[in-house]
């Protein structure tokens, strides 16, 4: 996006990681709809970029009246969901509601204050790797910093907690454990550094679908995330790899039976554990270190040609001023 000559302009930079499931235990279906969960999350070195700038003629956009309704705009390659079924723009609205803004949607003249949401997506989408919910998390914190909002971190989680279960926790990122629906989260300490081979598959597999299937055939499951909450405490590849566990793996695979041959197959190329993320269908390896990661990249590219390395914990959502307005460097921090 290049803003029109002349205009008067603000602009951050946020950058978000992905996350992984290290840990996923079912304990049954809510009232509410939703599966009552016991997750272990963690960020993982894969991320999108937001750009959230707030545009208008000079001066304008610093006057109350003027900052009281504003567009809302997402800059977004094609691919990728547009209008209310994008996660970001949806948390955009839904922010500006809360901080007695009027967000108002679509495109404005010149003249007008809006906000852009420029979104550059690397995260795999419809992967298992919360790539929508980070891309929310990003414009909450983004947003809450650009629009003076002045939420602190539990405020944006509970605002999280309305646009999805994946997303209070992309608010912090690093690594923690998640309850209820997973949207309690309660931060966990992790040594690492941990090694990833991260293998997407080619066709998207539906989360819901995911979850039916496990209505269907499987039982509510007692099993704790004590052995992962342990291994975490090291930088122990083995220990970590034999902590963990996925109980939504059986129904995915049922759906998408490649994926049990692709686990073994990446097992059998050494790789130490492999597990499936979230509801699928992108598949974890975890690797002894890196090189050990790079060479399992290449023991599978005929089958896996757009696999990424990458490595755990990933910290969470970064702010910076936009490089092109600013040479003062990162802002503030990173919420953690």
């Amino acid at each position: 996006m290049v803003p029109a000559e002349g205009v008067d302009e603000t602009a951050l930079r946020v950058r978000v990681p992905a996350k992984l499931n290290l840990f996923l235990a079912v304990r049954g279906r809510r009232d509410d709809g939703y599966h009552e969960l016991v997750t272990v999350f963690q960020t993982v070195s894969l991320y999108d970029h937001l750009r959230v700038a707030l545009l208008g003629l000079p001066g304008r956009r610093h006057h109350p009246a003027a900052r009281r309704r504003m567009r809302v705009e997402l800059s977004a390659d094609p691919a990728v969901p547009q209008g209310r079924d994008n996660l970001a723009l949806r948390a955009a609205l839904r922010l500006g509601e809360l901080s007695g803004i009027v967000p108002l949607e679509g495109p404005a003249d010149r003249d007008g204050v809006r906000t852009v949401i420029d979104l550059e997506k690397r995260i795999p989408m419809a992967a298992g790797m919360a790539g929508g919910s980070a891309d929310a998390a990003g414009a909450l914190v983004g947003l809450n910093r650009l629009w003076d909002c002045g939420l602190a971190v539990d405020q944006l989680r509970a605002v999280a907690a309305e646009l999805g279960s994946d997303v209070p926790f992309c608010v912090t990122g690093g690594t923690a454990l998640g309850t209820g629906r997973g949207v309690e989260i309660t931060p966990v300490l992790s040594r690492g550094p941990f090694h990833w081979l991260i293998c997407p598959d080619s066709e998207p597999l539906s989360t819901s679908e995911v979850y039916r299937a496990w209505d269907r055939h499987a039982l509510p499951s007692d099993v704790g995330p004590d052995r992962v909450l342990y291994a975490l405490r090291s930088t122990d590849a083995a220990g970590l790899g034999a902590a963990l566990h996925n109980e939504l793996e059986a129904a995915a695979f049922g759906l998408r039976p490649r994926l049990r041959v692709r686990k073994r197959a990446l097992l059998d190329a050494g790789a130490v554990a492999v597990v499936l993320a979230g509801s699928g269908p992108t598949l974890l390896a975890l690797t002894a270190d890196e090189a050990a990661a790079h060479a399992l990249a290449a023991a599978v590219a005929d089958w896996c040609p757009q696999a990424l390395v990458a490595r755990s914990p990933a910290g969470g959502p970064e702010l910076s001023h936009d490089a092109g307005l600013s040479d003062t460097g990162p802002l503030l921090r990173t919420l953690e």
